[in-house]
């Protein structure tokens, strides 16, 4: 495996981590529908949480949430569709997104943020 899937496989580890800690239920991992693939999808007080996970070796050229362009939130957004309407799930729903970073110390630093698309235009 390319040293860049295994880190991702990590980071996706660590993100998972991340969110069973801060009390979201795990409902599925790597889900695939068509082309598109979501990361994580958790739930938590009653929402539906599509998590798409980034990691870079290094921030210097873009941070790694800046990678999710809109081609890959409209692939995320009909996945997410597609999971909601095969699970009969009534419940709101929010995309996040969780960068992995090594810091100066060298270890992997994780940011959650929340509601990730509402500053996007789609």
């Amino acid at each position: 495996m390319a040293d860049h899937n295994e880190f991702g496989k990590i980071a996706e580890e660590l993100a998972a981590d991340f969110l069973v800690n801060a009390h979201y239920k795990i409902l599925a991992r790597n889900f695939r529908y068509l082309k598109a693939e979501i990361d994580i999808i958790a739930e938590k007080d009653d929402c539906i949480v599509i998590v798409e996970v980034k990691a870079r070796h290094t921030d210097a050229f873009l941070e790694p949430q800046e990678a999710v362009n809109k081609k890959k939130i409209k692939l995320l957004i009909s996945a997410a569709n597609y999971f909601i309407e095969e699970n009969s799930i009534d419940k709101e729903v929010r995309f996040d997104i969780i960068s992995v970073l090594p810091n100066k110390q060298k270890t992997l630093e994780i940011h959650h943020i929340i509601d990730a698309f509402q500053s996007f235009e789609i």
